[in-house]
């Protein structure tokens, strides 16, 4: 076995989001300087994924809830939109490179979750080719820069998971989520409308195309409120509302279930919706983003 070193470039950057530091450092701070600390220390985030000119400032929403003081360990559930999976898959690299600073893996934690036979490797390939993950590297940086010496991420790709392999990543994760000193971002666009994405669904009660998308999205950011995994699964299987992290959602929804059984209280709020544009007619389409924090009491 070779010690070498094995970085994941920030392939994304300087099309989806700055290759400059400063610039980028620059976008983060003013995004974040709009968003209110509401409900700190977050234990858990849902945050979108999309090109920061779309949905910087409503991330910023979520990460101002990050409190760097205690975060020791950050883990990134991000969707696969690129190969087909069914389980969760984990890195092949040591070091997340970003604009900022590079991020470390924690490989003890990395090799705990290989133990359990659950997770397969994804290629390096696969890793930088993925954006879900890699959208909330720059923001995890910047909310952590107080403390970038001593925090490592634990980035997981979530295949397209079945209900009982949502509970069964939920119940494994449930014992990181129980621990103050780590952070759980969950990678999540929301409706993603018009022809181009196959999803059309329309209540004309609600008017305008656009009120229509923020209705359904809405309700069923009210049942993640909720914490209860099952109604958001009806919740899908009724609408098919195309969120794309739909699944580290769940796997996030099922490891609240399965600490509330002992007792713990935690409350979910989501604090900012958007829009990439308003869709009126037909041949619009749109995309919907939600930033919300889970907190511990």
């Amino acid at each position: 076995m070779s010690n070498r070193v094995v970085c994941r470039e920030a392939s994304h950057a300087g099309s989806w989001y700055s290759a400059s530091g400063s610039q980028l450092n620059a976008q983060l701070e003013g995004w974040l300087s709009q968003a209110q600390s509401t409900i700190r220390p977050a234990r858990a985030i849902i945050a979108p994924h999309a090109g920061y000119t779309y949905c910087g400032a409503c991330a910023a929403h979520a990460y101002k809830q990050v409190d760097p003081s205690v975060t020791r360990r950050v883990f990134i559930l991000g969707p696969s939109h690129h190969v087909p999976l069914s389980r969760c898959a984990l890195s092949p690299a040591d070091i997340y490179r970003t604009p900022l600073y590079d991020l470390r893996i924690d490989q003890k934690v990395y090799a705990d979750l290989w133990k359990t036979g659950l997770f397969e490797r994804m290629s390096l390939q696969t890793d930088e080719d993925e954006h879900s993950i890699e959208m909330h590297l720059p923001y995890t940086a910047k909310a952590m820069e107080s403390h970038k010496d001593e925090f490592s991420i634990v980035p997981v790709l979530v295949g397209a998971l079945s209900e009982s392999k949502e509970q069964e990543y939920g119940k494994l994760l449930s014992k990181y989520l129980a621990d103050p000193s780590n952070l759980f971002i969950v990678s999540s666009d929301f409706c993603h409308w018009g022809q181009r994405f196959r999803y059309t669904y329309y209540d004309e009660a609600q008017g305008e195309i656009y009120r229509s998308i923020e209705h359904l999205d809405k309700m069923g950011m009210g049942i993640i409120e909720q914490l209860d995994p099952m109604s958001f699964t009806n919740y899908l299987k009724k609408y098919r509302n195309t969120i794309c992290g739909r699944h580290p959602i769940g796997v996030l929804l099922h490891a609240v279930a399965e600490l509330r059984k002992s007792g713990l209280e935690m409350n979910f709020s989501f604090l900012n919706y958007a829009q990439s544009s308003q869709c009126r007619n037909w041949q619009d389409s749109s995309v919907s983003y939600a930033a919300g924090a889970l907190v511990v009491h």
